[in-house]
């Protein structure tokens, strides 16, 4: 059985548990999520696959999950992104939050989540039983994209989008 690690609000771990039992107790723990950019700026997004416990079918940033007790969480980052996606790229941790999102299914995510940036210009070969599909979208696209369409996206997406964009923003305006 998959354990998460159950955290306060400053991620400092409280003890553990069985994944499907936190998310329905609603209890926070830690979490990442990856978000990997090409060399023309644009945003590799995920569909996540139909049969996914939760979300199946919405599209989302290019992986996310959860550390294993005793994982350094950015290690767990790029385990996963390899497992996920196909591919491995250095990450750089860029900031967290704390989220809880319910959904249809009486489930619900509480989590620090940890956010990650790579970049990547390589083949992808997701592993079709976590991802139904993929694509690279520039992030004036995404923006509109969760604007007009913005039950196509998971609830933590519509969330860290956001923030990932002032990032991308201030990191781009350093550079000049």
């Amino acid at each position: 059985m998959e354990q998460v690690i159950l955290v306060d609000e400053q991620d400092v771990l409280t003890g553990t548990m069985e994944k499907m039992e936190a998310h329905e107790k609603a209890l926070l723990h830690r979490a990442f999520s990856v978000f990997v950019f090409n060399g023309r700026e644009e945003m590799l997004l995920q569909q996540r696959a139909f049969e996914k416990y939760h979300s199946g079918g919405l599209w989302t940033n290019s992986c996310c999950s959860h550390p294993r007790p005793g994982e350094d969480t950015q290690a767990a980052a790029m385990r996963r992104l390899r497992e996920e996606m196909g591919f491995e790229t250095p990450l750089k941790k860029i900031f967290d939050f704390v989220y809880k999102a319910d959904f249809s299914n009486g489930l619900t995510e509480h989590e620090f989540d940890h956010v990650f940036v790579g970049h990547y210009d390589g083949k992808i070969l997701p592993d079709s039983k976590e991802v139904h599909d993929f694509t690279f979208m520039s992030m004036p696209d995404i923006e509109e994209a969760l604007r007009k369409t913005p039950e196509r996206f998971t609830a933590w997406f519509h969330i860290a989008f956001p923030k990932v964009m002032h990032w991308w923003r201030q990191s781009r305006q350093n550079l000049s």
